[in-house]
């Protein structure tokens, strides 16, 4: 990127604005285009991450870019139509307006373009267009914050009164509504664990939810509540890879069949090494490779687990099942979700 310099005492975050405004409007930038990552700005024009991200918060402001999902800041439709907009001084008449809720928001936008490890303060408060320390007047760290994102974030979703019968269908849309709901929001599904889950009531809707499919089938507690863990794990730790391919991807500029078409040199030399003869001949019946495809791998592992416990569940209800072998007192007892 060309670094324009803009009129004598102008800030650096402005100097940027004039620099990628100068683009759009000589075409070299076209609607649709991703205009460069907060990241990049950083690197290309040697600032700090909050100032790169005032930058592109102007930017937004003046409606020459908006933030798209999964995919970045890009430039506007109308950015051709209207590139000389007057600059706006987003510190003034703003903070008025301030609330928890269009803080959560804001953080949550930059979660879902940028990634969790993008979101700071700072930069939220950048991009509202505030001074940083406004934002802790309603929320005290990035901690709390991540806490108050992911409950809005679970609570997107609900379930209606009308939804199916049965344990087995209950679940089925309890795991897929979690499994959207990490698909919209990558970042979710790297936040808390089985040990230390995360404490937040939209969560916890979800929880109750299988909970419920789950009781009155027989179960002892112990046995119940290490189903719904189980469950629950599932879900996580397939939705964790969203996040890290996405993470992977930016990091690299390869996409996933990029990434192993690079490697195939190494894959050749483990298939003729001769040591894994199995491993050899599964790959070789692909005729164009394994594709990893996430979503089919979850609803294929929900099946397998739902099959493996349908006997367990509904044999319960005629005494014919025993309750399998509990953790041995050595093992640690892990709270759930």
């Amino acid at each position: 990127m060309t670094k324009t310099t803009g009129p004598a005492g102008d800030p650096p975050y402005l100097r940027i604005v004039a620099g990628i405004r100068r683009r759009i409007a000589d075409g070299e930038l076209a609607p649709g285009d991703r205009v460069p990552s907060t990241r990049q700005v950083a690197r290309e024009w040697g600032v700090a991450l909050a100032t790169a991200t005032r930058a592109l918060t102007t930017l937004r402001l003046e409606g020459l870019v908006e933030a798209r999902p999964r995919i970045g800041t890009v430039v506007a439709a109308a950015a051709v139509a209207t590139p000389a907009r007057r600059r706006p001084t987003p510190a003034q008449g703003t903070e008025q307006e301030l609330s928890l809720d269009r803080i959560v928001r804001t953080a949550i936008e930059i979660a879902d373009t940028e990634g969790l490890s993008a979101l700071s303060m700072r930069g939220v408060a950048a991009r509202l267009g505030v001074a940083a320390m406004s934002t802790y007047r309603y929320v005290p760290s990035k901690e709390d914050l991540v806490l108050h994102m992911a409950d809005a974030a679970f609570g997107e979703a609900s379930y209606r009164a009308d939804a199916p019968e049965g344990w087995r269908p209950r679940i089925e849309l309890g795991a897929r509504t979690l499994w959207n709901l990490y698909r919209k929001h990558p970042w979710l599904a790297q936040l808390g664990s089985l040990t230390r889950p995360l404490l937040v009531p939209n969560l916890m809707v979800h929880g109750e939810w299988v909970l419920s499919a789950l009781d009155g089938h027989g179960l002892d507690p112990t046995t119940l509540f290490d189903i719904h863990v189980l469950l629950y794990s599932h879900v996580q730790g397939v939705a964790v890879h969203l996040e890290m391919e996405a993470h992977a991807e930016a990091a690299t500029g390869q996409s996933e069949d990029q990434w192993m078409d690079s490697r195939a040199p190494a894959l050749q030399e483990l298939v003729e090494s001769g040591r894994f003869p199995t491993f050899t001949k599964v790959v070789g019946a692909f005729a164009d490779g394994y594709d990893l495809r996430l979503d089919a791998l979850f609803e294929f592992g929900l099946r397998a687990l739902l099959d493996g416990l349908t006997p367990l569940i509904e044999g319960q209800q005629d005494g014919s099942q025993a309750r399998p072998a509990g953790p041995t007192a050595a093992e640690p007892t892990v709270p759930g979700p």
